[in-house]
Parts: C-alpha cells; sequence; structure tokens
C-alpha cells in the first residue's frame, strides 16, 4: 500500500475536546440555577451592536434542562467526529462555524434573544454530510450516510415551523457547514491505494511479482516441493537397492 496515504488518528482530543465542550455548557447552566443568573442577554440579539457579542457567547447558554440536554449527546458526538476524521482542520471548522453561524442569525434573526448549540450543531452536521461527498473516501462516505441517518430529520427544524424555535440560527449554522464543507480542501484523508495502482507502476519492479513464474507458480514453493520430491527419490531409490551375496553349495551336504 501506499505509506504516504494520510490515516484517521484517535487521540485524547477525540474525547476530552467534545466533553470540555458539554462541560462548558453544563457550567454556565448551573451558574444560572445556583446564583440565578440570567445569561439570556447575552446571547444573540440580530441587528444590534450588543447583539454581536452573543455570536461568542450564545453558543453555551441555554433556556431549560430540556433545551441543553437536546444539545448534548449531538454535540458530543458530532464534535469527536470532526476531531477524529478532520483532526488537522477541526479548530478552525469549529470556531468557524460558531462565528459564521453567529454572524447570520445575527443578520437575519428575528428581534429576540437566541441562544443555544443548536446552531452549530446543524453547522457540524452540514460540514461533516457534505464533505464526506466530496472527499470520495469510503470511511467519509460512510460517516455521511451515519450523520444523516441520525440527524437528517433536524432539516425540518431550518424552517420556520415553530416561533420558539430559533429556525434562523439552525438555518444560518447550515448554510455555514455547508459552505466550509466546500471550502476545505487540504487534511483530508486519501483513499488507500496499492503500489500496482500508480501509473509508474511496473510489474518486474513489483517485489510481490517477482515471487511467482511466468506460468503464475509460486517460485520458493515450487522450489521447496521440487527439493522435497528429489529427497523423496533418493530415499526410494535407496531402499529399492537389493544385494545379492553369492554362497557356493557345500559339497559335504546330502541331499
Amino acid at each position: 500500500m501506499n505509506s504516504k496515504s494520510s490515516s484517521f488518528q484517535f487521540y485524547n482530543g477525540v474525547i476530552l475536546y467534545p466533553i470540555g465542550f458539554v462541560l462548558l455548557m453544563w457550567v454556565i447552566y448551573w451558574i444560572e440555577m445556583r446564583f440565578g443568573v440570567n445569561f439570556t442577554p447575552y446571547g444573540v440579539k440580530p441587528q444590534t451592536a450588543l447583539g454581536l457579542r452573543g455570536v461568542f457567547f450564545s453558543p453555551f447558554i441555554h433556556s431549560s434542562l430540556s433545551h441543553l440536554w437536546h444539545n448534548t449527546v449531538p454535540l458530543f458526538v458530532l464534535s469527536a467526529a470532526l476531531f477524529y476524521f478532520y483532526h488537522r482542520i477541526a479548530w478552525r471548522v469549529f470556531f468557524l462555524i460558531v462565528i459564521l453561524s453567529g454572524i447570520g442569525t445575527w443578520l437575519i434573526g428575528r428581534s429576540a434573544y437566541h441562544i443555544g448549540m443548536s446552531g452549530v450543531i446543524y453547522g457540524l452536521v452540514s460540514f461533516l454530510f457534505f464533505k464526506g461527498i466530496r472527499a470520495k473516501h469510503y470511511r467519509l462516505i460512510a460517516l455521511s450516510l451515519l450523520v444523516v441517518f441520525l440527524y437528517g430529520s433536524l432539516v425540518w427544524g431550518t424552517l420556520p415551523m415553530d416561533e420558539k424555535i430559533s429556525w434562523e440560527g439552525h438555518l444560518s449554522g447550515f448554510i455555514s457547514g455547508g459552505i466550509l464543507g466546500f471550502c476545505f480542501r487540504e487534511s483530508v484523508a486519501k483513499p488507500l491505494k496499492y503500489v500496482w495502482e500508480a501509473a509508474d507502476y511496473n510489474e518486474e519492479d513489483d517485489p510481490f511479482m517477482r515471487q511467482f513464474d511466468e506460468n503464475g507458480n509460486f517460485i520458493e514453493l515450487q522450489e521447496e516441493l521440487e527439493s522435497e520430491v528429489e529427497s523423496n527419490t533418493e530415499e526410494t531409490d535407496e531402499a529399492s537397492i537389493i544385494n545379492y551375496v553369492y554362497k557356493e553349495k557345500d559339497t559335504d551336504d546330502t541331499a
């Protein structure tokens, strides 16, 4: 196989970074509940200068325990997939999704505070899907199909079907992830290639092919068999030798 092909790598960050994101969300919510603080005004407030701070703060603020829980599992799963399959560009992709989805919400959102990690989750779903399809790597394509299977129904969240849900944030995140999926081209694992798939492949120089003769027989095995046959032939010849000893008849013997 081609040793230069990049491969997927498991490292501590695949688990620790998603856990860190999840813990940050839960700690912020715990502070709100424990000390009676309301961080909602730090969310995205569209078309206001002060509302721009929500681009960075809003993903980690949640309105209820149910809201927080429904974002916890998808964030952990999708961010872990991001850091495992795209470890070289994972941080850039994550921060760009946070920023672009937040700015998109600020531009097209209703006049209200938009909070929650949902926009980032939609961005991760979109990025993993489109990037995997474009990469033409069987594992990344499988990841894309898995993402569709698990979170494909989220696409309905990009439509204005419920006034209590920030569909603007969902749509902004989904568009942001899709754009990044088409923009990032480097640092993606390439499909493994065998030596014989190379353009300059020469069968005579292939160490594997040199193990066979022109008839397709395995040379070492054939030599071993021939040696064994010769050895068996020699043993058979030796075993087949009959020694005759001539002895004259004793004249004193009587019939």
